[in-house]
């Protein structure tokens, strides 16, 4: 098979191989004969029923699969049950905190009492603020705003690694700053941060809980305690960490945690800041308007505290509502089933991926297996060597229905420093993860490397598609594959 970067290239299906056992009956692609890889029925199944999970995905050479979601850490399907909750409380969706009808009693009821679910879900203090925000970006920018205004005069800086997700780095880049470089263990990481928080002057220290691009999870209550042993506070950003571990803010001494609902299997777009009021309640408010004052004039405006201070405009009740049903559900999980679960998806991977030629699988320390506090979340992140990553993407999407991220990870600084400035492939676990997703995974990148493409493939606006594709798109959305393109976080 030919790969062609032109807008137009005659596809040629494989007569034979791996991929043509597809079936108009969806019949799973499974490993040459001889090869040993079984089609990956058995092993651990799903933790709890997600939406979607058995979604039919067309392949590009003829019938359906169930698709192989395994970009959990981009955005998580919705929880069955949470789906069910929303199906409930939308005939009372309604203005909040405004509204005297029963309608809006019920909903701001509803969305107040989400605060106290995520403060608990987290292992808030009772003094905490909850701020309901659009996603995690939204939530490190408002508290930057509020950093922003502690700082100003002072001189004192924000800390922050060179690991992190654009998220929780570029707000900071916008106050006084410095980074730190993260070492190839822990241990040495470490070591730097405490070296640049005793050079003094630092007012924040700014950490993921777990990388989004290699899933290893890094010691924050080492990491809290060492800001607070040099008079810094610290914000960990737990976008990746919230969906996959036990967090207790009071106990690890954190005094800003922020996350998104879309990572949590909660619909709509939403996120939360929770931390110390103090700062909070001294910052700019984030958005100026209505619900955020005390009292408006027409020349200047008392300020409201607490979380309407940040929260102007009505709010997106159903995101915040959604957002703390599935915390609730995540909650519950038996932690050591929760996490056996995970780990044994993850070791499944990695483990086949590696034993196939031309793979790496790449991480950032080589102590994060060992390292008290670390470990590593349902991520893997590889490389196939000859292979751009977008495209090894799109075919086993379209050869395989395994869905998984490729590109940067709105993490350059990290993937120059892996060594891979053009991207990588990531695939990612959750609670409605199945072994043998891991499996089609491992048995696509497998048939990849022994017998090559099944199709011919193009570039289109930036991205990796399958030439011609025919595939339909369910009937009430726009049937325009790849017209999309990449974003510039991807391209540049």
């Amino acid at each position: 098979m030919s790969i062609s970067t032109a807008e137009h290239n005659v596809p040629s299906a494989r007569a034979s191989g791996p991929l043509a056992e597809a079936s108009g009956q969806g019949c799973l692609p499974g490993g040459r004969a001889g090869s040993g890889r079984s089609a990956g029925n058995s092993g651990p199944g799903p933790l709890l029923e997600v939406a979607g999970h058995e979604l039919r995905a067309p392949l590009i050479q003829g019938g359906t699969i169930r698709y192989a979601n395994l970009d959990y850490a981009a955005s998580a399907p919705a929880l069955t049950e949470v789906a069910d909750y929303l199906s409930d409380i939308l005939p009372y969706y309604a203005s909040v905190h405004r509204g005297a009808g029963f309608a809006s009693q019920v909903s701001t009821s509803v969305y107040e009492n989400a605060r106290d679910t995520v403060r608990s879900f987290v292992g808030g203090r009772p003094d905490d603020a909850v701020i309901f925000t659009r996603n995690t970006t939204d939530s490190l920018n408002l508290l930057a705003g509020c950093v922003r205004d502690i700082v100003a005069g002072t001189g004192a800086h924000v800390v922050y690694l060179d690991i992190e997700h654009h998220a929780n780095l570029l707000p900071w880049q916008r106050l006084p700053h410095r980074s730190v470089v993260a070492e190839n263990s822990l241990a040495e990481t470490l070591t730097n941060l405490e070296t640049e928080l005793r050079a003094g002057n630092v007012a924040l220290l700014a950490v993921t809980g777990a990388s989004n691009v290699t899933g290893e999870v890094l010691p924050i209550a080492e990491l809290a305690a060492l800001a607070h042993r040099h008079g810094a506070r610290i914000v960990v950003d737990a976008a990746q960490l919230a969906p996959h571990r036990r967090i207790n803010i009071a106990a690890d001494d954190i005094d800003y945690l922020v996350f998104s609902g879309h990572k949590l299997y909660a619909p709509f777009g939403s996120g939360v800041v929770v931390g110390r009021p103090d700062w909070l309640d001294d910052g700019t408010p984030y958005l100026a308007g209505g619900g955020a004052v005390s009292e408006a004039r027409l020349d200047s405006v008392s300020w409201a505290t607490g979380p309407a201070r940040h929260e102007g405009g009505s709010p997106n009740v159903l995101g915040a509502a959604t957002l703390a049903k599935a915390a609730g559900i995540i909650a519950r999980l038996d932690q050591r089933r929760w996490q056996d679960h995970e780990q044994a998806l993850r070791s499944h991977l990695i483990e086949g991926l590696e034993q196939l030629p031309g793979i790496t699988v790449h991480r950032l320390f080589t102590d994060s297996d060992t390292f008290p506090g670390s470990g590593a979340i349902g991520v893997v992140n590889f490389s196939v060597a000859g292979y751009d990553a977008g495209l090894v993407a799109a075919y086993l999407s379209a050869e395989h229905g395994v869905g998984v991220r490729d590109g940067k990870f709105c993490a350059h600084p990290l993937l120059r420093r892996l060594g891979l400035p053009s991207g990588s492939l990531r695939a990612s676990f959750g609670v409605g993860s199945r072994h043998e997703d891991a499996q089609r995974l491992i048995d696509g990148v497998a048939a990849l490397l022994e017998s090559g493409l099944g199709w011919d493939y193009v570039v289109d606006s930036g991205r990796w598609i399958p030439a011609d594709d025919g595939r339909p798109f369910p009937e009430w959305a726009p049937n325009t594959p790849g017209t999309a393109g990449a974003a510039p976080c991807s391209t540049s």
